[in-house]
């Protein structure tokens, strides 16, 4: 199965600073490739935990004895391990995002490039659907879901549209939503105007900005002294929380100082000023590489 190219695999692994006696956790197993590069790294005593929710991820599971797979939300990351016995950890890694399976394949939602039923579910065994969002939704809770996960400009007047068509008919598939709201599509810029939705109801569906604070508020707890950790996010919502966390220790990027000015909460010391990003070879041979940011921090 053609899965996912892992993305910007060495920088990722360099920032691990990986020791071969480390214990590891790959919060964002998908197709496997980060996590065989760090077992590369372990010696035998070393350990790696994964985490993947999507049963397709299964498929790919390494057979080694020093790994092991859990197929659960990485903001059960701290619950999991410490049954485990695996805390502290040595480092932590984040791949966040959609892997390229998820977006090739039709019947799971993703990609605008496809008509089925926008399920975009990462975990089909539970929660609810795209396509029972759009049909349940208020217009506040649909305004507050395009503006503020898809940053979609026209977000009340594309709500307004959803509840009016829904209203005639329920929306089935990717189609009828299309079709819907064809006519407030800018045609200079159609393709990205529907990803934005699409991501809007995607981390909607997921719940994903609430799992990613999770995540990193588990981290802090979670690594021990010098242990790292590397996250690559793919847009500025995701960015923004992990940027604003390491460097502040709180999600709003506030500096909260005591009385001698000292910086309250602040949990990681930051190893990369400014993100890095993919280098053109890299984009050139892995386009879906062009939006990813890494940031790596030390635990403190």
């Amino acid at each position: 199965m053609s899965y996912h190219e892992p993305v910007m695999l060495q920088q990722c692994i360099e920032g691990l600073n990986i020791r071969q006696d480390g214990i590891y956790t790959d919060v964002t197993f998908g197709g496997g490739g980060h996590s065989k590069a760090i077992l590369e790294h372990l010696g035998e005593k070393g350990r790696l935990f994964a985490f993947d929710q999507d049963e397709d991820a299964q498929v790919n599971r390494i057979a080694d004895q020093r790994f092991t797979l859990i197929r659960d939300n990485f903001r059960n990351m701290q619950q999991h391990l410490s049954q485990q016995q695996a805390l502290p950890l040595s480092g932590i890694l984040a791949d966040l995002g959609v892997s390229s399976h998820q977006f090739d394949e039709p019947g799971r939602g993703f990609s605008i490039r496809f008509d089925h039923d926008l399920d975009m579910r990462m975990d089909t065994r539970t929660g609810t659907t795209a396509l029972e969002i759009l049909n349940s939704g208020s217009e506040k809770e649909l305004v507050a879901i395009f503006s503020g996960y898809g940053e979609v400009k026209n977000s009340k007047t594309l709500a307004a549209a959803i509840i009016q068509q829904r209203n005639k008919q329920p929306f089935t598939d990717a189609a009828s939503l299309r079709n819907a709201i064809a006519h407030l599509v800018p045609k200079a810029a159609a393709t990205q105007y529907m990803a934005q939705v699409y991501q809007a109801l995607r981390i909607e569906v997921n719940d994903e900005l609430a799992a990613l604070k999770d995540l990193l508020v588990q981290s802090a707890a979670s690594l021990e002294k010098g242990g790292r950790l590397v996250v690559m996010s793919y847009h500025s919502l995701e960015d923004r929380l992990v940027k604003n966390f390491i460097s502040k220790g709180n999600f709003e990027g506030d500096d909260h100082k005591d009385i001698y000015g000292n910086s309250l909460g602040l949990v990681f010391k930051s190893l990369t000023k400014k993100p890095i990003v993919p280098d053109e070879s890299e984009i050139s041979r892995n386009p879906r590489s062009r939006s990813a940011r890494l940031r790596i921090a030390e635990k403190l």
